[in-house]
């Protein structure tokens, strides 16, 4: 396994981290076995999330014994100082721990970033704890290559989570400033929510750029940690077999797949179009419904609101047909 230091945190994390999403569909004693395999193989970089139900207690029961061997980070979409301070107690409660390496502000819209940042903000609770040794560094998530560029003048930001893969390049140049700036990058979606098949050709695709600090799937069987295990730790040149394999996955992925780029915007409708796919993503590839509906339940506008005047179709750079595919998700989630 290869170890990176993850920008100016210091902490020394492996290649291949574990993203704790999928563990919501098995239990508490499988998520244990998960651990230990990924001890076994080297991999020592957890994430998870206040809003991954019962991730956390799940990582919290796993972890009992060896949570010294773990580099462990969740992150909470609370945005007020009160409401971060209470979610960091409770991750601690879960996690069964005193200490997380890596707490982040969880992908914040750009007028929710103001909010995190401001008078009695969430920031004044994650410094306070990380002055206390609750946390021991902060972090932000994002979708939107808007806030990434925002959060790479943040001071206080340490790490940055952001999609990349082979069909989402748009954060690409922003983040090699990570690498310029110091900052660690976490990279999210490795498979593009599950859109892309071959796990292999993705995890080698993603390690081959040199600014990804750790890539973190989603697993839930150790098969997958074996697998991934080895795309990671294959650093030999992609053949152009591959690359063949890579123009096919674009090329079929292109015409129907959300890159969350968000150029739609605004909606007249007031639809979080790139936030609908998303959700729809997780419905229809991770195998979490119940998630994947309450989530999008959460929204102030669904996809039914919809009235088909197609000023969103022209401004989409891969000329997805969103009028289609917003219907489409209306059908599914049934609003």
């Amino acid at each position: 396994m290869e170890y990176r230091v993850l920008g100016k945190t210091g902490l020394k994390i492996s290649r291949l981290g574990f993203g704790g999403i999928p563990i919501q569909r098995i239990d508490a004693e499988g998520t244990k076995q998960l651990m230990h395999k990924l001890l076994e193989a080297g991999v020592n970089y957890i994430d998870t999330a206040r809003g991954y139900t019962v991730s956390e207690e799940y990582l919290g029961y796993a972890l009992e014994g060896i949570r010294d061997k773990f580099v462990l980070a969740t992150k909470s979409m609370v945005r007020t100082k009160e409401a971060m301070a209470a979610d960091i107690e409770t991750s601690l409660k879960n996690l069964r721990t005193d200490y997380i390496d890596l707490y982040q502000v969880h992908n914040p819209s750009m007028e929710q970033l103001d909010q995190v940042i401001g008078e009695n903000g969430a920031l004044e609770a994650l410094l306070e704890a990380k002055e206390a040794g609750k946390i021991g560094h902060i972090g932000l998530t994002a979708h939107s290559t808007a806030v990434f560029e925002r959060a790479l003048s943040l001071d206080w930001v340490e790490t940055i989570m952001f999609p990349y893969n082979i069909v989402e390049n748009q954060g690409e140049e922003l983040i090699a400033k990570c690498t310029e700036k110091n900052i660690g990058f976490v990279d999210m979606k490795p498979l593009a929510g599950g859109a892309i098949e071959n796990p292999t050709l993705a995890l080698r695709y993603i390690c081959a750029n040199p600014n990804v600090s750790v890539v973190i799937p989603g697993m839930a069987e150790e098969q997958e940690i074996e697998q991934n295990v080895n795309a990671c730790c294959d650093n030999s040149p992609l053949s152009e077999e591959e690359k063949a394999e890579l123009d096919a996955v674009r090329e079929q992925l292109g015409t129907n797949f959300c890159r969350r780029c968000n150029y739609c915007a605004p909606c007249s409708q007031g639809i979080s179009i790139p936030n609908v796919f998303l959700f729809a993503g997780y419905l229809e590839r991770y195998n979490l419904e119940a998630w994947a509906r309450d989530r999008y339940g959460s929204m102030a506008v669904k996809a039914s609101a919809c009235v088909e005047c197609g000023d969103c179709e022209p401004r989409c750079p891969y000329h997805l047909p969103i009028r289609q595919m917003l219907k489409k998700c209306a059908q599914e989630f049934g609003e």
